[in-house]
């Protein structure tokens, strides 16, 4: 079979998104490489994104329109993933877009094997700048001992992920996914694709990192779910430490205990950053409450992890000590960070 053969199923979850929907949609259906179906999940979106997605598969066959209830992204992506028909299938996120090439560049580095996923990289398009964002992995082809001992190995408690752990950026074979929905749990809100990715990777059969190749235009928005103060993240995290658990034990993962711990670490840099945000005047009341837990206080003490960014040198700090200057310091680094 060609490559030109493989049908690709792109999911896109769709929660009023109306602003940026149509460059999305019209990246994607401009695409050079043509035999692709794209499934629109609206996720019972408030403003006019429902109607322009109709609109769209009305004016192409290769559209197909999921209206449900509105059950968050990850609830979305399944719906995605039970109604998608291709050989490949590929999230793209409704308020971002990618290069018209993006499908038959990928494309050539499929060999059709089951449970194979090919990463492109993606560019961070900020309100001031763009940021090329390549993976730490080495480009190249990945299998066997190598897949394990330089991929799936290093998937947990380091700073940076030898991936992304993003739903996007990825053409997986769809078996990959077989097996591993099951353990999604809807109510995860930050750390969603973790959620969804996690065990796909572990369980994938074959890993090609592209060079270069940003075709991925993240668009870094302001007032999205990811870079708003998510008054539920410390539930999210407990909720990906179960679920690492049961995976975990599941897939007989070499020294489990220790990667979750520096995993929950590596979680608890995020916590930090998100309470940094809270609008709210008691947000140093917050974060003091947070991290004198007790179970939280005992993990961060007993267990390290390397920190090399300078900013999130800054964030462990904060864990290790959760003194006022120090996060009257880090509030002010994450407001002049949001603003660039």
């Amino acid at each position: 079979m060609s490559n030109q053969n493989y049908k690709i199923s792109i999911i896109v979850p769709v929660y009023n998104s109306s602003e940026y929907l149509e460059q999305c949609v019209d990246s994607i259906l401009l695409q050079t490489y043509e035999n692709l179906e794209l499934l629109l999940i609206d996720d019972e979106s408030k403003d006019q994104s429902g109607e322009i997605c109709d609109r769209y598969a009305a004016e192409d066959g290769r559209v197909r329109v999921i209206h449900q209830k509105n059950a968050g992204c990850t609830a979305a992506s399944l719906t995605g993933l039970r109604e998608a028909s291709g050989d490949y299938y590929m999230f793209i996120d409704s308020d971002d877009y990618v290069d018209i090439d993006m499908l038959a560049q990928m494309s050539k580095h499929l060999i059709g094997k089951k449970g194979e996923i090919v990463c492109c990289n993606h560019i961070l398009e900020k309100q001031k700048q763009t940021i090329l964002a390549a993976s730490p992995a080495a480009p190249g082809v990945y299998e066997g001992a190598k897949l394990k001992r330089e991929i799936k190995d290093k998937l947990l408690g380091n700073e940076q992920r030898i991936v992304p752990i993003s739903r996007c950026m990825k053409l997986y074979e769809k078996s990959v996914f077989e097996g591993n929905t099951k353990y999604c749990d809807t109510q995860i809100r930050m750390g969603e694709d973790f959620n969804i990715v996690f065990p796909v990777l572990l369980d994938c059969s074959r890993i090609v990192v592209m060079d270069k190749a940003f075709f991925y235009h993240y668009r870094y928005v302001e007032t999205s779910m990811a870079h708003c103060y998510d008054t539920d993240m410390m539930d999210s995290v407990n909720r990906l430490e179960n679920f690492l658990r049961t995976v975990i034990e599941d897939k007989k993962v070499e020294n489990g205990e220790l990667l979750i711990r520096k995993e929950y670490c590596c979680m608890l840099l995020l916590v930090m950053k998100n309470e940094l945000r809270n609008p709210d005047k008691n947000y140093m009341e917050n974060i003091q409450n947070i991290f004198k837990d007790d179970k939280i206080r005992e993990i961060i003490d007993s267990t390290d992890i390397i920190v090399r960014e300078k900013a999130n040198m800054i964030l462990y700090i904060g864990l290790k000590h959760t003194n006022k200057p120090i996060i009257w310091i880090l509030r002010c680094i994450m407001k002049l960070y949001d603003k660039k």
